[in-house]
Parts: structure tokens; C-alpha cells; sequence
């Protein structure tokens, strides 16, 4: 059994989710943030659980080929990145190779097509916005505000006063505006524990004609002296639009809070992407990398497929900025979006850049999504950007059920994409490509851009196949009810009954004999298989490859 602070001499055999290096010591899973497959290492325990240990990486005693020396002076000890330490072109496929893992091991889809990952010519200074958390120092002494962002799966800040390579010059000249306003003015930083002091976070967008906003969070209503921080970030940043002042104090770790006034200049930010121009105000969804953001919205159209007739859904539309261009090549978009003030930006952008086949719901999905396809009937196909959760499963079970032919789904994190992915399969969806798009460099966050079709459907599914490829032995005699049964109790716990069974097989247009289905009263209710159940008999239909 490993202690705490045992010292160790371990082989790393692969990369975790995020880049941290996987080793074993008798038989037990140690995870060693920096080292790399194949290089040996000396670590230090740090943690200890029954499953698995964490170790701190002591020593480099073999070197991987991939191993690159990181340009940034706060990495590792930063949390905003976590590959410098691996080449670029590493990384890249360690991403694709995570996307396809998710799929396969979360979304039980079997050898899923996925492309390589779209990556950067210069991955660097390439975020379009920066949130950097605000606090003082772990000892309570007082000698300046720490602006960075916090440690590896902690809430220590690392201080950043050089700034950060992957944000603009402009950006960082803004940070370092507020941090001498702060000791200036003697401006007190939050202290998380005891929900004390002022300033929470400092928040910079910068657009693509160079043009900034500064967002100061505050645990509270008003600051000292706010022309001395106007002034100092007018100076430092020459391209400064916008000025605003955000209250948040609530004790939550949500960095924005409902509430934003203008200090200085104008309320909202004008950005372009795609060819047009998008109002950003400090609450709205827009994507980061404008450079990747622009190849994924690229990817979602040629997916889309559009070709003027169209009916579309754009779930989770933030400002719009994917929706304008899908107006373009469709009959008709609506937008769905929680955020009220992103809705509110999306219609302006959508006014000022004279479209007039769009419109906008602002609500939860799950609840939207129902009321349009009752309303409206069904779309044609629907574009899905979910936040990093992914989808409830009540809006997934609306775009199930919408009548869509095609479902282009773009997501940040690949479990829960494959999670969904997978629950959609169950519903008859099937899985054409995924291509990840590199978003965020340095970073284990990934964006993959799927593509799903829906089979034919009447009555039931009709699955279109090729005879010159089919296997000749009926599917039918590869595996008998029993066995089906018994897959499904042995590798998920669950009883199903012929009736269900057969339900999920007319779903796959498999012969499932003319009684099963039918009951012997009249106008009987026919009990439906459950979800859960559904997906079970669906898995056991792959395994005995009658699917």
C-alpha cells in the first residue's frame, strides 16, 4: 500500500484526460502531472486513495522525444495549462485519440470515424477574453492584490504579473491597469473563505478590430475612486472601448454576476466572425479563439449541409453567431438560448446585419424545445452547442423525437458528448463523423464538431443497407431472446422482456415475427421498453453484431 510522502522510481505508460502521466506501482494507478509515456521518473506521494495515488514529480530520469521546455515562467505551477511541457503535434493526437476513446468507451459506438485534430500555425496569444480570479496572499499580508489564475485542481491563486501567453498584449496591459489601481487606491481583493474584501475577478474581451472591454467583479455595489481606474486603463490600453463595473456577492463560483454599469464608454463590445458583426456584452457566449471558431462554424456549415429549404434549430445560440450564418443557407433558424441579455445581443445582430429569417427563444432547452416542436412542427436539421454538462436528457429526448434528419452537435468536452451520443444512438442516430477543432491550446479541453443522421422512419426505422457488403447469415440467428436476455442481465443488471426486446428490434427494422408487439385485448395499452433499458437491448444487438 502507497503512503504519503513515499518516494518512488515509476514508468509513465500514457496520458490522462488532461495530459497528467499515468504510471503503475504494484498493480496501483499513480498519477504523475508532467511525466510522459515512456520516460522513467522519481515522485513524491502526495495523496493516497484506494483506487489510486498522486504523485509529485520529483526527477526526470529518462527523457520522452516529445518533451518540449515550456515558455511560460508560471508553468506548471498554473492551472491554465497543462500539455507545455509536450510538442504541439503530441498534443493534437493525444486529442483525437481522447474523442475517439470517449466515444468508443462512454458512447459504446464501435470504431467511430474521427478525423485529426484541427490544430493552430501559432498556438499562442490567441484567447479573445481572460477571467483572471482576484485574492491576497494564503498568509493574509497585505503587499498587493494575486491576479493569475488558480493552482491545478485548487482555488490558490497563481500570481501573474508577467502576464499570460495565451491572452493579447492589450489584455495583459489591462490586468496590470487594475492591479495598480488596486494598490493605488488601496482596493481590498476577495478572500474567498470569508467572503470578504472587493474585487473578485478582473474579466477582458478584446475584438477582432483590436477594440477592448475591462470588466472589474466586485463583492459589492461601487469602488473607491473609479476615474483613477478609467484613467489607468485608458493608458495602458489604447484600443479600451468599454469599462464596466460587475456585482457578484453572492458566495458562489460563478464569476459574473446578474447585475453589470457602465464606468466608462459603451455597455457592449462589436466583434465579427464570419463576415459579420456581433454585439458582445459581458454575459454573452462568444467563442474564444476567433481563428479555430471560425474553421468550427465552417465545419458546422459544410455538416448542415444546407440547401435553402431548410428548417433549422440552433440549441444553445448564445449571441448568434452561429446562427446568422446558418440563416444564410436556410429557410428559416431559431434560436435557443437561456441567457436573456445573449438572446438580446443575438437580435440585435441578427437587425443589424439585416436577416430577417431568424428568431430567438430565450428559455432552458429542455423546456423550449418541446414548445417549438409543438408549435412550429418539425425542423429539418438541428445545430446543438451545449455548455460543458452537455445536454439534459430531456432536451436530447425532444431532438429525438423533432423529426430532424441531421444533428450537428459541437461540444467542449468529449464524455459528455459521448454520452449523449450515445443515448441518441439509442434512439436511432447514427454517427457519420467527428472532428476535434483545437480551441484551446496548451489546455486538455478539446472541440469536437459530430455529425449524426437519423434512419429513415415511418411506422418504424428502416435501415438502408448495402447487399454487395451484407453478411448473408440472417441476424436474426445470431442470437435468440434468451441470450439476448441474458447479455442484458449480466453486463447491466437489468431484466427485459421479450415484448422489449422486440419493441427495440422493429426500432433496427429487424424481423421480430408478426405476434410480438400485439396484445390479445382490444385497445390495450402496450407498456413501452424504458430509456435505460432501451440502450441495454441496443448494446446486446451490437455485441451479437445484429446491428
Amino acid at each position: 500500500m502507497l503512503a504519503k510522502n513515499q518516494t518512488l522510481t515509476l514508468e509513465c505508460a500514457a496520458l490522462g484526460a488532461d495530459f497528467e502521466g499515468i504510471c503503475r506501482h504494484e498493480g496501483q494507478v499513480v498519477f504523475v502531472r508532467g511525466a510522459l509515456p515512456g520516460e522513467q521518473v522519481r515522485a513524491k506521494i502526495i495523496k493516497t486513495t484506494r483506487s489510486y495515488a498522486v504523485a509529485r514529480l520529483e526527477a526526470l530520469l529518462t527523457r520522452a522525444p516529445d518533451r518540449a521546455e515550456p515558455p511560460c515562467p508560471y508553468y506548471p505551477r498554473c492551472g491554465g495549462c497543462t500539455a507545455q511541457h509536450l510538442s504541439y503535434a503530441a498534443t493534437l493526437a493525444h486529442k483525437r485519440a481522447q474523442v475517439r476513446d470517449c466515444l468508443e468507451r462512454i458512447g459504446g459506438i464501435a470504431g467511430p470515424c474521427v478525423g485529426e485534430t484541427m490544430g493552430m500555425a501559432s498556438p499562442w496569444r490567441y484567447r479573445n477574453k481572460g477571467a483572471f480570479p482576484v485574492g491576497c496572499r494564503a498568509d493574509g499580508r497585505s503587499d498587493g492584490p494575486r491576479i493569475g489564475c488558480f493552482a491545478a485542481r485548487s482555488h490558490d491563486i497563481v500570481d501573474a504579473p508577467q502576464g499570460c501567453l495565451l491572452q493579447s498584449a492589450q489584455s495583459d496591459a489591462l490586468v496590470g491597469a487594475v492591479r495598480q489601481w488596486m494598490a493605488q487606491c488601496r482596493v481590498p481583493p476577495y478572500e474567498e473563505a470569508r467572503h470578504a474584501g472587493l474585487v473578485r475577478h478582473v474579466m477582458t474581451r478584446e475584438a477582432a478590430d483590436g477594440s477592448a472591454m475591462l470588466v472589474v467583479v466586485v463583492n459589492g455595489r461601487d469602488v473607491p475612486d473609479a476615474p483613477a481606474l478609467v484613467s489607468l486603463a485608458r493608458q495602458a490600453a489604447p484600443g479600451l472601448r468599454s469599462v464596466l463595473l460587475n456585482e457578484n456577492t453572492r458566495r458562489t463560483n460563478v464569476i459574473l454576476g446578474e447585475r453589470s454599469r457602465v464606468l466608462w464608454g459603451a455597455d457592449a463590445l462589436e466583434d465579427e466572425i464570419g463576415g459579420f458583426a456581433m454585439r458582445v456584452s459581458p454575459r454573452s457566449f462568444f467563442q474564444v479563439n476567433r481563428t479555430q471558431a471560425q474553421r468550427l462554424y465552417d465545419l458546422v456549415l459544410a455538416m448542415a449541409n444546407l440547401q435553402g429549404s431548410e428548417r433549422v434549430w440552433d440549441v444553445y445560440c448564445g449571441c448568434g453567431s452561429i446562427t446568422l450564418p446558418l440563416a444564410v443557407h436556410a429557410s428559416w433558424v431559431t434560436g435557443v438560448e437561456i441567457v436573456a441579455d445573449a438572446v438580446a445581443d443575438a437580435r440585435e445582430n441578427a437587425r443589424r446585419a439585416g436577416i430577417r429569417n431568424v428568431d430567438f427563444l430565450a428559455g432552458a432547452a429542455e423546456q423550449a424545445l418541446p414548445l417549438l416542436a409543438r408549435e412550429r412542427g418539425a425542423p429539418d436539421v438541428v445545430v446543438l452547442d451545449p455548455p460543458r454538462k452537455g445536454c439534459e436528457r430531456a432536451a436530447l429526448d425532444a431532438i429525438a423525437q423533432c423529426g430532424a434528419r441531421r444533428l450537428v452537435y459541437v461540444s467542449c468536452n468529449p464524455a459528455t458528448l459521448a454520452r449523449d451520443v450515445g443515448l441518441l444512438s439509442a434512439c436511432g442516430w447514427k454517427l457519420q463523423s467527428a472532428q476535434p477543432v483545437d480551441m484551446f491550446p496548451w489546455t486538455g479541453h478539446v472541440e469536437t464538431v459530430v455529425l449524426l443522421s437519423k434512419l429513415n422512419s415511418k411506422q418504424h426505422i428502416e435501415v438502408e443497407l448495402n447487399l454487395d457488403e451484407l453478411d448473408l447469415t440472417a441476424a436474426e440467428s445470431k442470437a435468440t431472446y434468451d441470450e439476448i436476455k441474458a447479455y442484458v442481465l449480466e453486463k447491466y443488471g437489468l431484466k427485459v422482456s421479450s415484448l422489449y426486446i422486440s419493441q427495440v428490434k422493429r426500432k433496427c427494422g429487424l424481423d421480430v415475427g408478426q405476434n410480438y408487439n400485439l396484445s390479445k385485448k382490444e385497445d390495450a395499452k402496450v407498456p413501452q421498453c424504458p430509456p435505460e433499458k432501451e440502450a441495454a437491448i441496443m448494446e446486446a444487438l451490437k455485441h451479437f453484431q445484429m446491428i
